[in-house]
């Protein structure tokens, strides 16, 4: 079987804030997690961007159980564009992706677009001021 890489969004409750998953991805399911943004409000709940590798079979299995650890599982497979005769190069989206997929190339200080390192959270849409990223779907 073929090794994968595919970007998540897991959202968890108080209940399960405690639970190690990430260590059970790792150890039983042989997967190799990448977190890329993670976040715990005041009341235990949160959730965590990631990308996870390794076999498509231990990655069914490894979402599986997440989801029945009662952890919430989306699997981001849209895709972000950019259009750079839209975009004014304001910058206003490199500051909110967390992945770098956007970036400022200096000293030109140009916007660019790396859609590889893009993990569509759709931050970049909602900073951007003249639409120039855009989910493709």
């Amino acid at each position: 079987m073929a090794n994968i890489t595919k970007s998540v969004f897991v959202k968890f409750s108080p209940e399960v804030v405690d639970m190690p998953v990430v260590y059970r991805l790792v150890k039983d399911f042989r997967l190799i997690p990448n977190i890329i943004k993670a976040d715990i409000n005041p009341q235990n709940q949160g959730y965590l961007v990631m990308t996870l590798s390794g076999e498509e079979d231990d990655y069914c299995r490894g979402v599986d159980y997440l989801k029945e650890k009662g952890l919430e599982v989306e699997a981001l497979v849209d895709r972000i564009t950019w259009d750079e005769k839209t975009c004014t190069q304001c910058g206003a989206c490199t500051a909110v992706c967390p992945s770098s997929a956007l970036s400022i190339k200096r000293p030109q200080m140009n916007v660019e677009f790396d859609g590889g390192k893009c993990i569509v959270c759709n931050m970049c849409i909602q900073a951007c001021p003249v639409g120039a990223v855009k989910l493709d779907i």
